[in-house]
Order: C-alpha cells, then structure tokens, then sequence
C-alpha cells in the first residue's frame, strides 16, 4: 500500500510538472486523523515552488488520478500541508480474510529469497557459566535469525564456542587443584572461578596457567586433554540444554581449537604480503585502511581472537559457499574490532568484497534493583537469570488454568525473559525489571502470551454458541484493531531492514492493547448479534498476527493460561 501511494503521488507531481522529490509515506502518529497513512511530499516541494503547503497539498490531491483511488474511501489536505489517505472500509474485511487463508505464514514475504545468511551468535566460553552478555547475544541472535527467515532467506545458525586458550587453561588448572570431576558441571565452575582468581592474584599460578595454555594447544599431555576433553562435554550438554529452553538449534558448531590452526596457517600464508613482523609477533595494520593495528599471533605464535576469528570464517564459507551476508551478533564494546577484522578478511579472501559481512552489537543488561541472587556465587549469570525467572514465573503460571505447570512455567519464564530485552533497539544498553517482566498486564511476554490464550478462550465460548468467524457481514465502524493488524507485513519487513526485532514487539503490544480495549465494549459470543462473526474475524486475525509474531521474537503462544 505504501508502494501504491507513492506511485500515485508520484503520478500526480508529473501532472503538476514539479520534479520528484524525496518524500515520506508512513502512518500518522496521531490516531485521532483516522487516517491510514500521511505524506508530507507537498511540505517537501512547497519552498520551492514559492506556495505554502496547503496550497501545493491541494493541487496534489486534485491531481491524483482516478486509477489510484479505488483503494481510498478518502484523500484529505491537513494542517499544515499533510495529505491523508483513508482507506475503503472493504479493504479491511479483505485484510481479515487474506489473513486466515495464510494463517501461520501471515507476515512473510519473499524479499530475502535469494539470500542465504550465516548468523553467528550465543559463542560463550565453555568451562565457564554462560555469560550474561551470551544470553542477550542469544536472545537477540536468534529473533534476527527469524526475522531473516519471515522474509524468505536460507538462514544458517552458527554457534562458536570457545573451547582453547586462557578460560580453558584456568579452569583445567582449578580441577588439578581441587581434584575436581569434570563432568560435574558445579565442579567445572567452582574450578575456573579458582583457576581465573589464582591467574590474577598468584604469579606462580599464572605462571602454571599459561604453560597448561601452551600444553593445551600442543596437545601433548593426556592428562591436560583428558581433563579438557570431559570438560568440554559437560559444559556443551549444559549450553545445550539453555538453548533449547530459548528455542535455538545451531546448525554448525565452529570451535575455536578448530579456528585456532587454520588461522595460524591464513596468517603464516598472508605475511608479508598482507601482515607483518612487528616485536616478534605478527599484526595487521588497520591504519592503512584508517582504523587500528591489532595483533593476530603474539610473540610465542599463538594465535589471539583475531586469528581464531580468522580461521573461524575460513570454516564457515568452506560449509556453506553459497553465502551472501555473514553477521556477528557479539557485544557492542568490539565494534571497533570487528572493523578490523572485517578489513583483513576482505584483504584474505577477495571474493567477500562483494558480499555483506556485518557485525550486530548488543548492549549491556543491568537491573533495576541490583543483582539478582545467584546459585554460582555474587557474579550475576545468565544461567542465574533464567533460572531465577522460572522461579518467579511459577508462583503467576499457577495463577492460570494450566494443564502442565511445568511446560507453562518455562514458556513465561522465557517471554519475560526475551521480551524485556527484545523491547529495546538492538545495540541500546537494556535495564531489566523482574517485575514488569513477569507482569500480565501490559508491556511484557507473558501479556502478550495471556492476550492470544484469552482470544482462543473467546472464540472458543462464541463456538460454543454457533458464531464463527467469517466476514460475510461487515461491522459497519472501522475498529482500531483493524486500522492495527494489516500493518503487520510492513512491520516484519521494515523490522528485518532496520535489524529492529524491538519493533516487532511494539507492534504487537500495541495490537494486544488494542484488541483488549475491543474486547471490553464488544460482545463477541452473541449468537443475536448479526455483527458477531465479523467480531470473532478480528479476533481470530489478532491470534494469528500474535502467534506469528511471537514466533518472530522466539516465543511460544500457549494456547491456554
């Protein structure tokens, strides 16, 4: 539709013979115009044209042509030169039905359809407690990957979880220490949490800790291995049990002891010809492309996060070669870095310069009343944070008339979760409110989660009593909840553009409020109401448009509460 306005209007400036401009089509803010969409092309061209906006508004809504107003009840000038476009009653009750024949696939579009994306996100240390930063990396990584997938792209889920270098080296330390059980997950933590306060407050220690570091990448000692190598299967059953709570299935597993030799040997391969020798260890000289310098093998030849990371997309384009964009999702503070390492890739390996690679940054997540208490000690985890929501999220799934506690338990404790930080634009420093998180009412998961259990109660009781949901019988008045839900294809589209999964969740609030105020001046199970069925239509359009939504942001719509 926004298309069709802008060829309309586009049409009418030719008429006029003024020279087409850029201009906005969009919906107004201000809900009290009624209007569909506004354009302020004639606020754009009235200066020079020497007219008032007004003036140049009139001309073009005259100007528009027959062939394009079939779609409009209404085209108006307002104050001060803003041209409003109502759409025909008719064209909702299209919407409505267009919306049930897609049904699950309402929402998606084919714009991605030629694209295949690898999407990188999660990649926690192993041997460690999730970090808070790898849960919103998670969190945030997974809805991108849906909103890629909602407009047609072949995405791939790739996780890269750190099992060599220094975290693993302390934690191997602290199990030699405590004689720990490496397949104990609490013992593997209390050992890093040993082996990581030994690194930085004992010299002997480190000093230990970094030969463990250099015997673990020459793989020499069988013990050292053997200790890595269980530790490595716990931490990874333990990952792998979180993300199937958050609803991620990786497709390709990179880790960095497989990173770490294929980048050495890119760098070995590239020196001099694009790194150089500098004080024994081997660096890229950003500034020739007007960033930084950083080091990619240091002094003993062991290769840091940028050779790994090197390696690592070496490994990636060798299992899926058909890609177009390959995106980081990682912490805001290594955007700097990741312009780095994207030069020395596109220096590597030519062929990526004409192909997308992006790093998505994440903010950082704070409480509104201080740390949460955590089963590992005072450090907060995202390990902790969830567990600490499914905690709370049991006392309200109690409230509800659920059949499986447990199952319902999880599903609120992960809307709270992913929406609360889902709601603010990516890359934004979050603050989390357990509260408000976990709250029915409002801006929140589990609302959005009680708002489709409710319709489905609702058009469960119309049912019931023989109203089903058709639109054969139009409701004269054009509801909020429908000037709402037909958005819902823009939204995903201009969502995915914008990596903005947070206006994916504002939209849906803003329908589930909607229909709620609906709801609570309309009857819907009236079998005397000729306009019922056409009532229990949006009904049904709002589940659906909330399902796939809620889909869109990696939650599940349970269909009671």
């Amino acid at each position: 539709m926004k298309e069709h306005i802008r060829t309309a209007i586009i049409a009418a400036l030719k008429t006029l013979k003024i020279d087409t401009v850029d201009f906005v089509v969009d919906h107004p803010t201000d809900k009290r115009t009624r209007a569909d969409y506004f354009s302020n092309v004639a606020m754009v061209v009235a200066k020079q044209l020497g007219q008032t906006p007004h003036e140049v508004a009139m001309d073009i809504q005259a100007a528009i042509s027959d062939e394009h107003m079939h779609y409009f009840s209404m085209v108006e000038v307002a104050a001060p030169g803003f041209i409003n476009f109502h759409l025909q009653r008719e064209f909702y009750a299209e919407v409505l039905g267009a919306i049930f024949e897609e049904g699950d696939n309402w929402g998606r579009n084919n714009s991605q359809n030629k694209a295949q994306v690898m999407v990188e996100y999660t990649s926690p240390n192993l041997f460690k407690p999730l970090h808070i930063g790898n849960l919103v990396g998670n969190i945030i990584g997974e809805s991108l990957t849906r909103l890629f997938e909602f407009n047609g792209a072949d995405v791939k889920r790739l996780n890269y979880p750190s099992d060599i270098g220094l975290t693993v080296a302390k934690a191997v330390w602290g199990l030699k220490k405590t004689d720990g059980d490496p397949r104990d997950i609490n013992q593997l933590g209390e050992a890093y949490r040993q082996g990581s306060e030994a690194y930085e407050n004992d010299e002997i220690a480190k000093d230990e800790i970094v030969e463990i570091n250099q015997a673990l990448y020459a793989g020499t000692n069988e013990e050292l291995n053997h200790l890595r190598d269980s530790g490595i299967l716990t931490s990874k059953m333990q990952l792998d049990g979180i993300c199937k709570k958050l609803g991620t299935v990786f497709d390709t597993a990179i880790f960095e002891s497989d990173a770490a030799p294929r980048g050495v040997e890119i760098v070995k391969n590239h020196t001099p010809s694009i790194f150089t020798e500098s004080d024994g260890a081997v660096v890229y000289e950003g500034e020739k492309v007007g960033l930084h310098t950083r080091v990619f093998l240091n002094s003993k030849g062991l290769p840091t996060y940028e050779a790994k990371d090197l390696g690592n997309f070496s490994i990636k384009q060798s299992v899926y070669p058909d890609w177009n964009t390959s995106i980081i999702v990682t912490g805001n503070e290594q955007t700097d870095y990741f312009k780095v390492l994207y030069a020395a890739i596109r220096d590597v390996f030519p062929e990526t310069k004409e192909k997308t690679l992006e790093h998505i940054p994440t903010g950082f997540l704070t409480l509104t009343t201080g740390k949460m208490s955590s089963r590992k000690g005072n450090v907060l985890t995202g390990e902790s944070l969830l567990a600490e929501m499914e905690e709370a999220a049991r006392e309200k799934a109690a409230e509800t008339r659920t059949d499986n506690l447990d199952e319902l338990t999880e599903l609120v404790a992960v809307a709270a979760l992913k929406y609360q930080i889902l709601r603010s634009a990516v890359g934004s420093n979050m603050v989390f409110d357990k509260e408000r998180a976990l709250s029915f009412e409002g801006d929140s998961g589990p609302y959005l989660q009680y708002t489709y259990a409710r319709i489905n109660s609702v058009l469960e009781k119309a049912a019931s009593v023989g109203v089903v949901p058709h639109i054969d019988v139009i409701y004269p008045p054009i509801s909020d909840v429908e000037m709402l839900v037909y958005q819902f294809e823009e939204v995903i589209a201009a969502a995915l553009h914008e990596r903005a999964p947070h206006k994916v969740a504002g939209f849906l609030t803003e329908l589930a409020g909607a229909f709620n105020s609906f709801y609570a001046q309309e009857k819907i199970a009236d079998a005397t109401d000729e306009y019922a069925p056409y009532k229990a239509a949006i009904a049904k359009a709002v589940a659906i448009t909330l399902k796939n939504g809620l889909w869109v942001l990696g939650i599940k719509a349970p269909e009671r509460m």
